[in-house]
């Protein structure tokens, strides 16, 4: 898709109105799905910032290794205590399972990272009532707050 179909696409999935109501007022934990040690992977870097603008940061991960001084989990199905936002770095393919898990452990918002986008599970995510971004990064949309 490009030019203005993309952008539209963007905007439908991206508005700023939801961007900026779950970086500033559905909470500030956040499971970081697809985050380890490894410094080359973008969610490292994503979840630095993400605590530098006060939120917390659960990594979620198979390997359940501590990143940024936060225990790891292996599953959102294993953090004992309420998760806001589920911020997923993960394959397409495989993002709309965790957003399913998201719904199932009252998350009040989702968020795919850029380049994650499966449509169906958007709508789905939706429709259970979550707030949902696809295909942005908030680390990117967060300095823009102001």
């Amino acid at each position: 898709m490009a030019g203005a179909g993309r952008r539209l696409w963007r905007y439908m999935y991206a508005d700023a109105e939801t961007v900026h109501r779950i970086l500033t007022s559905k909470g500030d934990t956040w499971a970081v799905v697809g985050l380890s040690n490894s410094r080359a992977r973008a969610a490292y870097g994503v979840a630095a910032v993400l605590q530098r603008f006060g939120k917390r940061v659960v990594p979620v991960h198979p390997k359940a290794e501590s990143v940024h001084g936060e225990q790891g989990y292996a599953s959102l199905a294993e953090i004992p205590f309420p998760v806001d936002v589920v911020d997923v770095f993960v394959n397409s393919h495989l993002a709309g399972p965790v957003a399913d898990e998201a719904v199932a452990a009252g998350a009040k918002a989702v968020w795919f990272q850029l380049g994650v986008i499966d449509e169906v599970a958007y709508e789905r995510t939706r429709a259970a009532g979550l707030d949902m971004v696809m295909d942005r990064c908030p680390a990117i949309e967060i300095p823009r707050l102001g």
